[in-house]
């Protein structure tokens, strides 16, 4: 059984960032990624610092090598299970078999989108149709644009879509928008459609437009839709982490879970966490966990030590 100080479940931005940090501290790292990463339909990221307009694929590419060069392991693997060791670690046993014992835990297993159930949504997924404006909306800006609302928060969503075009739709089941919200779009020039959407048209493999269920066809040109979150914290969960109301798993500013030993970064745990955040997020998780394991080491040393 492989022995390591931190053991890292995710390998996106949160994930190799923490274990770049982790590998230069001289800390034996392993990331266990199960390669299927959130932002794959993505063409490029945006909003990090030198890297703007960069495919996801690169930024993961270069990471796992930068993590590589200093002495961290990367295992193209799933975990699918864990527990305690029995000696104040951690054991994680590995879908093909394989398991490792480590001192620390740090989970970046990030989130999962649920969209509204309309045919061909999914398939249009990061390319017309979008989640976050501030990762996209500078690519669509000044186009035909639409907000498919409905959910809580969504009419506040398209008031920020609002600022990358002057021509926006705001999509709702009739019967949904309040009087306020109602005046707020106006105010602002947000059209409204009151009705069912049956379908998305498609034409020559582009979003042309949202077909009504009466047949009206209204062209668009992208979509915003605010998914509901899920965040993939089965493993914190199984391990008896705590969480709030809404069951995200809670943590402290650095990631520290309610279970000794486990830290938490990146969409796993935040779901408004964009890259470049989730990356800082891993990198104070690594700090953290860095220190803790000093603390272990010097009551360990102490035990040891001969005046």
């Amino acid at each position: 059984m492989s022995q390591y100080d931190v053991a890292i479940i995710g390998g996106g931005a949160a994930g190799l960032s923490a274990a770049l940090v982790l590998s230069r501290a001289r800390r034996k790292t392993v990331v266990i990624d199960a390669g299927h990463p959130r932002n794959a339909p993505a063409a490029h990221l945006h909003g990090y610092l030198s890297r703007d307009g960069m495919p996801p694929s690169d930024l993961i590419r270069s990471g796992r090598h930068e993590v590589q060069h200093y002495g961290g392991e990367i295992l193209d693997a799933s975990v699918a299970q864990l527990g305690s060791d029995g000696r104040g670690g951690f054991e994680a046993g590995l879908a093909d078999g394989q398991r490792i014992s480590t001192r620390r835990l740090l989970v970046t297993t990030g989130l999962r989108d649920e969209l509204p159930d309309l045919p061909g949504l999914r398939e249009r997924w990061a390319r017309d149709v979008l989640h976050c404006p501030y990762c996209h909306g500078y690519e669509v800006r000044d186009r035909r644009l639409g907000v498919i609302g409905g959910a809580a928060g969504s009419v506040r969503y398209a008031q920020i879509v609002r600022q990358w075009t002057h021509d926006l739709i705001y999509f709702t089941a009739p019967g949904t928008l309040t009087a306020v919200e109602r005046t707020e779009l106006a105010a602002r020039g947000i059209g409204i459609v009151e009705g069912t959407i049956d379908r998305l048209v498609i034409d020559d493999d582009q979003l042309r437009g949202v077909q009504l269920h009466d047949g009206c066809v209204v062209a668009r040109d992208a979509l915003f839709v605010p998914p509901r979150f899920l965040a993939n914290n089965f493993l914190l969960t199984g391990l008896g982490c705590d969480v709030d109301d809404d069951g995200w798993v809670t943590a402290d500013a650095t990631g520290r879970t309610s279970v000794a030993g486990v830290w938490a970064a990146g969409n796993v745990i935040d779901p408004r966490a964009q890259l470049i955040t989730a990356a800082g997020a891993g990198s104070a998780a690594a700090i953290a966990l860095n220190a803790d394991l000093v603390d272990e080491d010097v009551r360990a040393a102490v035990r040891h030590h001969q005046p």
